[in-house]
């Protein structure tokens, strides 16, 4: 058993990258349930910047409570898990923790320190389909780089080919 803890902080905005159990590519496939799901969740909070990607999503969240975020991310998993059709490959492990095997069992965090720290997770968000797919983030739907152009945070062009070696080096999954 590992001695694996979390780190809270009050009043800051956190990342936080949850992965699909064996990378399995069902998000996109499922993203009502993926979008009602996150909706249902019964604690307050807010989505800042976020993308989903076919196996996993990045999300940037502020809470009421800093320490909030663990129970929203299991309200969402477990609501998702809910709905989503039994996998019929579960391993004997899921099977005794009534795990359907949708979900790695953790997720990644990081606490947002400054204004630059909160930028450059902003760019892995919306560099994703990039890195991933090869599409330009102003061609993926599932994302809120669209959102930020309206803002003139971005200009809807970013993230060419070129652009990618400023955010290769940040592995956030």
């Amino acid at each position: 058993m590992s001695n694996f803890k979390r780190y809270y902080q009050d009043n800051n905005i956190v990342f936080i990258t949850i992965v699909t159990y064996n990378r399995q590519p069902i998000l996109v496939d499922n993203i009502d349930l993926l979008r009602n799901s996150l909706k249902s969740v019964k604690y307050n909070y807010k989505i800042i910047a976020g993308i989903v990607m076919p196996d996993h999503i990045h999300i940037l969240i502020q809470t009421d409570k800093t320490n909030n975020y663990s129970k929203i991310i299991a309200s969402f998993k477990a609501n998702f898990s809910k709905h989503l059709p039994l996998n019929k490959n579960q391993t004997n492990s899921q099977l005794v923790r009534r795990e359907k095997g949708i979900w790695q069992r953790k997720y990644y965090d990081h606490i947002i320190r400054d204004e630059n720290d909160f930028n450059k997770h902003l760019d892995y968000i919306h560099y994703n389909p990039m890195k991933h797919l090869n599409i330009y983030p102003k061609d993926w739907e599932f994302s809120s780089f669209i959102k930020f152009v309206k803002q003139g945070f971005y200009q809807e062009n970013w993230c060419n080919f070129d652009d990618k070696n400023n955010i290769l080096n940040m592995d956030l999954e």
